[in-house]
C-alpha cells in the first residue's frame, strides 16, 4: 500500500525546530502544523516567520501534510461570529500556500440532522463562502470526521457550492464519536477525503459513576479501528496521501509517536 505517513508536530510538545528534527530521525514523511495562535497565527504571520519555518523544514526534508485551522469553540454554528471566522479561515489558507500545502484541515461544529434548521444553514452559508475561497486557490478545508454520521457529513458536503470544503479523515473520532464503522464511511465520503488522521481509540458506556467520559483514546492498533481494513479502504479508493498521527493524550508523547509510526509501516509494507 501506498501512503505517506506524518504527525500532528505538537504532538511531541516540544519548540517547532525541535519537533521536525524529531520527525525526520522517526523517517517522517510530513507534519500537520496549527496556524491559528502563536508565530502562524493570521494576525502574526510575517513573511519573515514564513521563510524561517520553510528554511527549518527544507533542512530536514520534512513536507508540511496539512495546516491545522481549527478556531476552537463550535465551529461555524453563530452566525454571529461567522464572518471574522472565515475571514480568519481564509487568512489560513493562504499560509498554508506559503508553506507549500494546499490543505487546512478544522472542525466546522456539529452538522444538525434536520436540513431545514437555521443552524443547518447557517454552517452551510459559512462552509460555502469557505469553499469557494479554497476552490478558487486550488485548495481545501478538510472538515474532521466524527461529530455526526459519515452519510449525514456528505450529504451537507453534497449540497456546497464546490468541492472546496472536503474531508480530512479520522477513523477513531468516527468510534469514538458518533459510532461508525470507519471503513463502510472511507466509502461514502471517497469523493471528498484528502487527509486522514492516524489515531485508535474506544467509545465506552456512560454510567453514573463515570457519565463525562464516553470515548478513550489508545495508542494505534489497541482500540477498535481494524486498521488493515481501514487501509485497504483507503487504497481500494485510491487514496495515496498522508496517515498523520494524531495522538492528543499520553504522559510519553514522543515514545508514542514512535509506536504509531512502527505500527503503520508495518501495516502498510
Amino acid at each position: 500500500m501506498d501512503f505517506k505517513i506524518g504527525v500532528l508536530a505538537d504532538g511531541f510538545q516540544l519548540p517547532f525546530e525541535q519537533a521536525i528534527a524529531e520527525s525526520a530521525k522517526l523517517g517522517i514523511d510530513g507534519v500537520q502544523i496549527y496556524a491559528v495562535s502563536g508565530d502562524l497565527a493570521p494576525d502574526q504571520v510575517t513573511p519573515a516567520i514564513l521563510k524561517e519555518k520553510k528554511n527549518i523544514l527544507n533542512a530536514y526534508g520534512i513536507k508540511i501534510s496539512a495546516i491545522c485551522g481549527d478556531l476552537g469553540g463550535h465551529g461555524f454554528e453563530n452566525k454571529e461570529e461567522n464572518a471574522a471566522r472565515v475571514e480568519k479561515s481564509k487568512k489560513i489558507v493562504d499560509t498554508a500556500l506559503n508553506l507549500g500545502t494546499n490543505i487546512i484541515t478544522t472542525h466546522i461544529g456539529v452538522v444538525p440532522e434536520d436540513i431545514h434548521s437555521e443552524k443547518y444553514k447557517t454552517m452551510q452559508e459559512a462552509c460555502n463562502q469557505l469553499a469557494e475561497y479554497a476552490n478558487q486557490n486550488n485548495a481545501y478545508f478538510a472538515v474532521e470526521t466524527g461529530p455526526e454520521p459519515a452519510d449525514r457529513l456528505k450529504k451537507f458536503l453534497d449540497g456546497l457550492s464546490s468541492k472546496g470544503v472536503a474531508v480530512n479523515f479520522d477513523p477513531a473520532n468516527l468510534i469514538m464519536l458518533s459510532g461508525d464503522d470507519p471503513v463502510a464511511a472511507v466509502d461514502i465520503l471517497k469523493d471528498y477525503i484528502v487527509h486522514t488522521h492516524a489515531k485508535d481509540g474506544v467509545k465506552l458506556e456512560r454510567t453514573k459513576a463515570n457519565p463525562e467520559q464516553t470515548y478513550l483514546e489508545l495508542p494505534l492498533g489497541m482500540g477498535f479501528v481494524d486498521f488493515p481494513r481501514y487501509l485497504k479502504a483507503l487504497s481500494d479508493i485510491d487514496y495515496h496521501g498522508y496517515l498523520t498521527i494524531e495522538r492528543e493524550v499520553g504522559e510519553n508523547p514522543a515514545a508514542d509517536i514512535k509506536m504509531a509510526v512502527t505500527f503503520l509501516k508495518q501495516c502498510i509494507k
